[in-house]
Protein backbone atom coordinates (compact mmCIF):
# COMPACT_ATOMS: atom_id res chain seq x y z
CA UNK A 1 0.00 0.00 0.00
CA UNK A 2 0.88 3.30 -1.11
CA UNK A 3 0.30 5.47 1.77
CA UNK A 4 2.99 8.53 1.41
CA UNK A 5 1.33 10.86 -1.09
CA UNK A 6 2.74 14.26 -3.14
CA UNK A 7 0.82 17.25 -2.37
CA UNK A 8 1.74 18.84 -5.86
CA UNK A 9 0.58 16.15 -8.03
CA UNK A 10 -0.83 12.93 -6.21
CA UNK A 11 1.56 10.55 -7.29
CA UNK A 12 1.89 8.15 -3.83
CA UNK A 13 4.54 6.03 -2.55
CA UNK A 14 5.09 3.24 -0.10
CA UNK A 15 8.05 4.81 1.75
CA UNK A 16 8.37 8.80 3.25
CA UNK A 17 12.33 8.41 1.84
CA UNK A 18 10.83 7.51 -1.65
CA UNK A 19 8.40 10.55 -1.06
CA UNK A 20 11.11 13.52 -0.02
CA UNK A 21 13.04 12.25 -3.07
CA UNK A 22 10.38 12.67 -5.63
CA UNK A 23 9.64 16.26 -4.50
CA UNK A 24 13.35 17.49 -5.94
CA UNK A 25 11.49 17.18 -9.12
CA UNK A 26 9.38 19.77 -8.44
CA UNK A 27 11.66 22.18 -6.67
CA UNK A 28 14.97 21.74 -6.28
CA UNK A 29 16.58 24.58 -4.03
CA UNK A 30 19.52 26.29 -5.70
CA UNK A 31 21.20 27.07 -2.91
CA UNK A 32 25.29 26.69 -4.19
CA UNK A 33 25.80 30.45 -5.48
CA UNK A 34 28.87 31.08 -7.90
CA UNK A 35 30.48 34.10 -6.72
CA UNK A 36 32.33 35.09 -9.83
CA UNK A 37 28.63 35.26 -12.32
CA UNK A 38 25.62 34.75 -9.68
CA UNK A 39 24.65 31.94 -11.22
CA UNK A 40 23.46 29.03 -8.41
CA UNK A 41 23.38 25.08 -8.31
CA UNK A 42 21.22 22.42 -6.47
CA UNK A 43 24.38 20.58 -5.64
CA UNK A 44 28.18 22.00 -4.23
CA UNK A 45 29.40 19.46 -6.58
CA UNK A 46 27.63 21.31 -9.28
CA UNK A 47 29.26 24.39 -8.47
CA UNK A 48 32.56 22.93 -8.08
CA UNK A 49 32.25 22.03 -12.21
CA UNK A 50 30.80 25.16 -12.96
CA UNK A 51 33.73 27.14 -11.15
CA UNK A 52 36.03 25.62 -13.81
CA UNK A 53 34.61 27.93 -16.29
CA UNK A 54 36.09 30.89 -14.78
CA UNK A 55 38.97 29.40 -13.72
CA UNK A 56 39.96 27.50 -16.66
CA UNK A 57 41.02 24.51 -13.81
CA UNK A 58 41.56 20.98 -16.05
CA UNK A 59 41.79 18.45 -13.19
CA UNK A 60 40.72 15.36 -15.14
CA UNK A 61 44.08 14.14 -17.30
CA UNK A 62 44.34 11.62 -20.21
CA UNK A 63 47.23 9.10 -19.36
CA UNK A 64 48.23 8.40 -22.73
CA UNK A 65 48.45 11.75 -24.52
CA UNK A 66 48.32 14.17 -21.64
CA UNK A 67 45.20 16.09 -22.67
CA UNK A 68 43.32 17.99 -20.18
CA UNK A 69 39.89 18.40 -19.13
CA UNK A 70 37.33 20.27 -16.96
CA UNK A 71 34.89 17.19 -16.57
CA UNK A 72 35.04 13.36 -16.54
CA UNK A 73 32.30 13.19 -18.96
CA UNK A 74 34.55 14.67 -21.68
CA UNK A 75 37.86 12.93 -20.67
CA UNK A 76 36.11 9.37 -20.88
CA UNK A 77 34.54 10.56 -24.53
CA UNK A 78 38.26 11.46 -25.42
CA UNK A 79 40.10 8.40 -24.29
CA UNK A 80 38.15 6.71 -27.21
CA UNK A 81 40.32 8.31 -29.46
CA UNK A 82 42.91 5.84 -28.24
CA UNK A 83 41.06 2.54 -27.96
CA UNK A 84 39.15 3.07 -31.05
CA UNK A 85 39.87 1.81 -34.60
CA UNK A 86 41.67 5.00 -36.25
CA UNK A 87 42.25 4.58 -40.09
CA UNK A 88 43.31 7.69 -40.67
CA UNK A 89 48.00 7.86 -39.98
CA UNK A 90 50.04 10.64 -40.70
CA UNK A 91 52.80 9.72 -42.75
CA UNK A 92 55.11 12.50 -41.64
CA UNK A 93 54.98 11.62 -37.66
CA UNK A 94 53.10 8.48 -37.66
CA UNK A 95 49.98 9.76 -35.24
CA UNK A 96 46.47 8.61 -36.00
CA UNK A 97 42.90 10.17 -36.84
CA UNK A 98 39.28 8.97 -36.47
CA UNK A 99 38.79 10.92 -39.42
CA UNK A 100 40.36 12.28 -43.30
CA UNK A 101 39.48 15.73 -42.59
CA UNK A 102 41.42 15.59 -38.93
CA UNK A 103 44.29 14.57 -40.76
CA UNK A 104 43.91 16.85 -43.06
CA UNK A 105 44.05 19.74 -40.76
CA UNK A 106 47.09 18.22 -38.83
CA UNK A 107 49.42 17.50 -41.83
CA UNK A 108 49.43 21.70 -42.16
CA UNK A 109 51.10 21.65 -39.09
CA UNK A 110 54.13 19.82 -40.68
CA UNK A 111 53.29 21.63 -44.31
CA UNK A 112 53.14 25.11 -42.72
CA UNK A 113 49.80 25.17 -45.48
CA UNK A 114 47.80 28.10 -44.53
CA UNK A 115 44.90 27.88 -47.02
CA UNK A 116 42.45 30.48 -45.91
CA UNK A 117 42.82 33.72 -47.08
CA UNK A 118 41.46 36.94 -45.16
CA UNK A 119 40.03 39.02 -48.13
CA UNK A 120 40.30 42.36 -46.71
CA UNK A 121 44.03 42.33 -45.30
CA UNK A 122 45.40 38.85 -47.28
CA UNK A 123 46.34 36.93 -43.89
CA UNK A 124 46.28 33.65 -44.17
CA UNK A 125 45.29 30.61 -41.48
CA UNK A 126 45.74 26.34 -41.38
CA UNK A 127 41.73 26.49 -40.30
CA UNK A 128 38.91 28.15 -41.43
CA UNK A 129 37.58 28.55 -37.74
CA UNK A 130 40.94 30.89 -37.28
CA UNK A 131 40.17 32.98 -40.03
CA UNK A 132 36.73 33.42 -39.31
CA UNK A 133 38.00 35.10 -35.31
CA UNK A 134 40.61 37.30 -37.04
CA UNK A 135 37.61 38.90 -39.69
CA UNK A 136 36.67 40.30 -36.37
CA UNK A 137 38.93 43.02 -36.43
CA UNK A 138 37.91 44.17 -39.47
CA UNK A 139 34.17 43.84 -38.91
CA UNK A 140 34.18 44.80 -36.02
CA UNK A 141 32.19 41.91 -34.50
CA UNK A 142 31.69 41.15 -31.00
CA UNK A 143 31.11 37.50 -30.80
CA UNK A 144 31.50 37.29 -26.72
CA UNK A 145 27.70 37.66 -25.35
CA UNK A 146 27.27 38.83 -21.73
CA UNK A 147 24.14 35.84 -20.37
CA UNK A 148 23.27 38.72 -17.91
CA UNK A 149 22.19 41.41 -20.08
CA UNK A 150 23.06 40.21 -23.41
CA UNK A 151 25.96 42.97 -24.32
CA UNK A 152 27.95 41.82 -26.79
CA UNK A 153 31.87 42.13 -26.28
CA UNK A 154 35.15 41.54 -28.68
CA UNK A 155 36.96 39.66 -26.58
CA UNK A 156 36.87 37.30 -23.22
CA UNK A 157 38.92 39.43 -21.59
CA UNK A 158 36.26 42.43 -22.19
CA UNK A 159 33.87 39.82 -21.54
CA UNK A 160 34.92 39.15 -17.69
CA UNK A 161 35.62 42.50 -16.80
CA UNK A 162 32.26 43.45 -18.21
CA UNK A 163 30.55 40.64 -15.68
CA UNK A 164 31.78 42.17 -12.86
CA UNK A 165 29.53 44.79 -12.72
CA UNK A 166 26.79 42.45 -12.42
CA UNK A 167 28.22 40.09 -9.88
CA UNK A 168 30.12 42.89 -8.06
CA UNK A 169 33.41 40.91 -7.84
CA UNK A 170 35.95 42.79 -7.06
CA UNK A 171 39.22 40.78 -7.29
CA UNK A 172 42.25 43.87 -7.20
CA UNK A 173 42.84 44.65 -3.70
CA UNK A 174 45.12 47.46 -2.31
CA UNK A 175 47.71 45.51 -0.32
CA UNK A 176 47.88 49.40 1.90
CA UNK A 177 44.20 50.07 2.78
CA UNK A 178 42.59 47.08 1.66
CA UNK A 179 39.87 48.80 -0.99
CA UNK A 180 38.93 46.56 -3.81
CA UNK A 181 38.74 47.55 -7.73
CA UNK A 182 37.23 45.69 -10.06
CA UNK A 183 40.12 46.57 -12.79
CA UNK A 184 43.59 45.95 -12.34
CA UNK A 185 44.49 49.64 -14.05
CA UNK A 186 41.98 50.82 -11.30
CA UNK A 187 43.78 49.68 -8.51
CA UNK A 188 47.06 50.88 -10.39
CA UNK A 189 45.89 54.55 -10.22
CA UNK A 190 44.52 54.23 -6.68
CA UNK A 191 48.18 53.37 -5.39
CA UNK A 192 49.12 56.67 -6.00
CA UNK A 193 47.35 58.04 -3.41
CA UNK A 194 49.44 56.40 -0.85
CA UNK A 195 52.95 56.71 -2.22
CA UNK A 196 52.16 60.37 -3.81
CA UNK A 197 53.39 59.51 -7.33
CA UNK A 198 52.20 61.86 -10.14
CA UNK A 199 52.60 60.29 -13.13
CA UNK A 200 50.53 62.45 -15.53
CA UNK A 201 52.20 65.83 -15.78
CA UNK A 202 50.13 68.71 -17.38
CA UNK A 203 51.86 69.52 -20.87
CA UNK A 204 50.95 73.54 -20.62
CA UNK A 205 51.47 74.27 -16.85
CA UNK A 206 53.78 71.31 -15.63
CA UNK A 207 52.29 70.10 -12.92
CA UNK A 208 51.68 66.59 -12.58
CA UNK A 209 48.47 64.43 -11.72
CA UNK A 210 47.71 60.89 -9.92
CA UNK A 211 45.08 60.34 -12.64
CA UNK A 212 45.20 61.30 -16.47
Amino acid sequence: EKTYHCDICDKSFSTSSELSRHRHIHKVEKSFPCDVCGKSFSRNSELTRHKRIHTGEKPYHCDTCGKSFSQRGPLIRHKCIHTSKRSYDCDICGKSFSKSSILTTHIRSHTGEKPYHCDICGKSFSRSGHLNIHKYIHTGGQPYHCDICGKSMSSISKLTVHKRFHTGEKPFQCDTCGKSFSISSHLTAHKYIHTGVKPYPCNICGKSFAVR
